[in-house]
């Protein structure tokens, strides 16, 4: 039986060296799954998605030392993870010679050739109005609307205030529906 996670037990085994690597597994444990979809939410490729994931926790891994617990844990991996997938996806515009500005629909043919993808026609359609948002409407609609966070932990994560939060949250949405609305 996998024994309770105590995030507060967990971040003392973090600071001990004889017990950080037990603690540090019982963080991907627990938090391994929800950052797998926050990722691959932004970058929809199941395989890129594990990438980052790795990738954030060996960035978290190597940087245990700097976690000091003035955020909380999850917060502060949330932060990796987005940090990461951000980094990715400027990569991934780039070599596609896509302006930064632009929307991201190089993502719309990962959707449709992603064997991992198994939505209906309803969720592929959900995905594409997604990939078209902003990067930061997309982060900010994926986290509210997918993850159900709040925005006080949001703005954690992303460094934002709550009003631009709600903002961007409200204008991602109008989008998304507008979108599901003109392509039925």
């Amino acid at each position: 039986m996998t024994p309770i996670y105590n995030e507060e037990i967990v971040i003392e085994k973090l600071h001990n060296p004889d017990t950080m690597r037990d603690a540090f597994g019982q963080v991907v444990e627990h938090y391994g799954e929800r950052i797998y979809w926050q990722i691959r939410k932004m970058v929809v490729s199941h395989e890129d998605a594990d990438d980052l994931l790795q990738n954030t926790f060996l960035k978290a891994w190597n940087n245990i030392d700097l976690f000091r617990g003035e955020a909380k844990l999850s917060t502060w991996l949330y932060r990796i993870a987005v940090n990461e997938t951000i980094t990715f996806l400027n990569k991934e515009r780039q070599r596609n010679n896509i302006s930064i500005d632009s929307d991201d629909t190089f993502l719309l043919n990962n959707i449709e050739s992603d064997p991992w993808f198994d939505g209906d026609e309803l969720q592929q359609r959900l995905q594409h109005a997604i990939a078209l948002l902003p990067e930061k409407q997309r982060l900010v609609f994926n986290m509210r609307y997918f993850d159900e966070m709040k925005y006080e932990e949001i703005s954690e994560i992303l460094g934002t205030s709550v009003g631009a939060l709600k903002a961007s949250y409200h204008h991602a949405a109008k989008k998304v529906e507008e979108y599901l609305l003109s392509h039925n």
